[in-house]
């Protein structure tokens, strides 16, 4: 019996092939988030490392956990971290500053923590009798059904909790955002008549555009190559620590008013 067990479990050839192809390069794409100067770079190779995962999840059987990965966690979350990266324009030395008190040495303890947690897994899946999760999926009934009676059985008061905590998270996040109108509301047309009678009826161009730099805190350039301060918020430009951009000139507005810079 334990011979026929331990054959049924033991891993096939496609698999070994398959662990010492996406193992390593998992584990490249995390090294490569460490090392990389760009935040932009460092969240791509964090979406690669997360889609190996999911493969390994789908090797072990765990086929809900690594769907959930690619569609959650790296089509959602990830894609959204890095839209997020690239429309503010996070710079490598902006990443270093400590906005936080002790939140390099707490971040040096969770990764110790981490690593101690780890290494205990390891460790017992390599001494103690795991069978994977073909068992248990076959006793439910699939990956679905087996996963759906721990949550709700076993571990319901954990995901009740957590779901309390997410749904007070986001209930705050709403309050914090929220601001109370002070000016009445304009309607379109009052809108259409203030663009008209502001002398630039056309769209501007917006930040970043003809520049070297696609952030929301770069100035547009003009065709005539000047940067655009009517392209960018006062309000990001004090916040960016950028030299004050000059006024538009006069021939300038011509151009701005004859949608020049409209292309």
């Amino acid at each position: 019996m334990n011979t026929v067990l331990a054959a049924a479990t033991s891993p096939s050839v496609g698999d070994e092939f398959a662990f010492w192809i996406v193992a390593p390069i998992a584990v490249l794409g995390a090294l490569m988030m460490l090392v990389s100067r760009k935040a932009v770079h460092s969240a791509l190779w964090i979406a690669l490392t997360m889609c190996m995962l999911a493969i390994l999840y789908i090797m072990q059987g765990a086929v809900f956990l690594g769907i959930v990965q690619v569609v959650v966690y790296t089509g959602a979350v990830m894609m959204l971290f890095l839209f997020v990266l690239m429309l503010v324009g996070v710079d490598a030395s902006d990443s270093r500053v400590e906005t936080l008190r002790g939140q390099r040495m707490a971040a040096v303890v969770a990764g110790l923590g981490f690593g101690i947690l780890v290494i205990g897994a390891i460790g017992k899946a390599s001494t103690g009798g795991a069978v994977g999760v073909d068992s248990i999926n076959s006793v439910d009934g699939g990956n679905i059904s087996a996963l759906a009676r721990l949550i709700f059985t076993r571990y319901v008061w954990a995901f009740e909790v957590t779901s309390a905590l997410l749904i007070t998270a986001a209930v705050g996040a709403m309050v914090l955002a929220h601001r109370e109108r002070v000016f009445k509301r304009k309607t379109q047309r009052e809108l259409s008549e203030l663009r008209v009678l502001s002398g630039s009826p056309t769209p501007l161009a917006p930040p970043g555009v003809y520049a070297r730099h696609n952030a929301v805190d770069v100035p547009a350039l003009l065709p005539d190559g000047s940067p655009s301060s009517v392209s960018v918020p006062s309000a990001l430009g004090e916040l960016s620590g950028q030299a004050p951009v000059p006024l538009m000139t006069g021939n300038a507005r011509d151009e701005l008013a004859g949608g020049g810079e409209s292309s």
